[in-house]
């Protein structure tokens, strides 16, 4: 594998650890299983995408898709919340309605934005090579992403949608608004999903109605392999996890992909992801069988 190969897995490793970090406060903060994320995702590049095209700045026009990627999870949460409906089935629903939406919006399947300013375009061109510099700035986000998500998951809103996710029965008794702490973490994550879609248009050039499918896949094998390789219950640990486990989830697959002798092709992505993981989810319970890991 190339060191450009190399580069291009790592910056697309670091947008998809932003969706890593909103599964991970929905799956295992909240306890909520949320599949809107193969929507919202889409949703934040067209938003961003059609804003860039119509001359607006581009920090502005990725904060607007953060927040329609906001408004995504708080239809799914409101759904869930208000009406009683299972929450797997609401986000379903809104990911399923959200196709339609990005079409609206974008007006036709796919917007290109190879000529337009994005967030860096200032720093390309320098003396620093581009295809180091865009991993560099990405990094910078994502950290100070994650350094944002643990500081309030340890404030006291973030302590009450911990105890929600934890047992709502428990944090009901205790005067805690578990409805309003699911409505808040749901939009929280999927305004991460949104922030990773702006991000991908941005550096991939495109934004596509179709970018979505299978992010939820990429999301929660970002969860596991972190969890694998950085096992432990304190929070910013796990958040890293999550970026580390994108960053070798992607590249892994590019690794697989550029090895001829295993015959793969780029049509066989979806493949590789869903043996991926697989390996993810047995490891750790192959590791355990261990004698020596028993014994201890």
């Amino acid at each position: 594998m190339s060191s450009i190969a190399l580069l291009g897995a790592v910056e697309l490793g670091l947008i998809y650890a932003l969706v890593g970090v909103g599964v991970y406060l929905s799956f295992r903060i909240l306890d909520f299983p949320d599949l809107t994320v193969d929507g919202s995702f889409p949703l934040g590049a067209a938003v961003t995408a059609v804003l860039i095209i119509g001359d607006v700045n581009p920090w502005l026009a990725t904060g607007a898709g953060v927040l329609a990627g906001a408004a995504a999870g708080f239809v799914t949460a409101f759904v869930s919340v208000r009406f009683g409906v299972l929450h797997l089935l609401a986000s379903i629903l809104t990911m399923i309605a959200l196709f339609s939406v990005n079409l609206r919006i974008m007006g036709r399947p796919n917007i290109a934005l190879l000529n337009e300013e994005t967030v860096l375009t200032p720093y390309l061109g320098g003396a620093i090579p581009d295809e180091y510099v865009r991993p560099l700035i990405l990094g910078i986000v994502v950290l100070l992403v994650v350094v944002l998500v643990a500081l309030f998951l340890r404030s006291e809103i973030g302590l009450a949608m911990r105890a929600t996710g934890a047992n709502v029965r428990m944090a009901r008794a205790q005067g805690v608004r578990t409805g309003a702490q699911i409505i808040i973490g749901i939009m929280l994550s999927n305004g991460l999903v949104g922030l990773a879609g702006a991000l991908f248009a941005q550096t991939n050039g495109f934004a596509d109605v179709t970018s979505g499918v299978g992010t939820i896949v990429v999301g929660l094998a970002a969860v596991i392999v972190g969890e694998t390789f950085i096992p432990g219950r304190r929070i910013f640990w796990a958040l890293i996890g999550c970026v580390l486990g994108a960053v070798l989830y992607r590249m892994a697959v590019q690794t697989a992909l550029s090895f001829d002798f295993l015959g793969l092709e780029a049509s066989d992505l979806n493949l590789a992801t869903a043996l991926l993981v697989l390996v993810a989810l047995v490891l750790p319970k192959l590791r355990s069988k261990v004698p020596g890991r028993k014994a201890a």
